[in-house]
């Protein structure tokens, strides 16, 4: 099987009753077409980049699944007929995946979350400090200096 992701954007004057219908909709075309989900992410109301359809503000759904490639085909099809969705996008993770053990590693990847540098006190900028950042005050003040 193959492991796909796909985000899909919803009309966000849906009612929450019709939003889970939706969402729980497209969960059971994959599954009625021997695929397995790995997850569903529901992002929430968020900000678009851009105007679609006249709507500045749409839901974000994230859905990770391994399934054979008349399923992406399904749903794409799907997709363009709900007149509730404004975009959607699907991308191949993998060609060869085994749905079981992304599950494991779906269950187990709180558990690192939890176990990272921030937890153990150090600042977010410590974190994600990127290689220019080596840098120092001084040598940033000479710099000033010379323009």
């Amino acid at each position: 099987m193959r492991h796909y992701e796909t985000i899909y954007i919803l009309n966000p004057n849906l009612s929450d009753e019709d939003y889970h219908e939706i969402v729980n909709k497209f969960n059971k075309l994959i599954e009625n077409n021997k695929g397995v989900i790995i997850k569903t992410q529901e992002w929430g109301k968020q900000r678009l980049a851009y105007a679609i359809n006249k709507f500045n503000n749409g839901f974000y759904i994230l859905v990770s699944f391994c399934a054979n490639s008349n399923v992406t085909s399904e749903l794409e099809k799907n997709f363009k007929i709900e007149e509730n969705i404004l975009k959607y996008q699907t991308i191949k993770i993998a060609d060869n995946a085994d749905p079981q053990e992304l599950i494991l590693k779906e269950k187990e990847a709180p558990k690192e979350i939890k176990e990272t540098s921030l937890d153990k006190g150090q600042e977010m900028v410590e974190v994600y400090k990127s290689p220019d950042d080596d840098e120092t005050e001084e040598d940033r003040e000479e710099e000033d200096g010379d323009r």
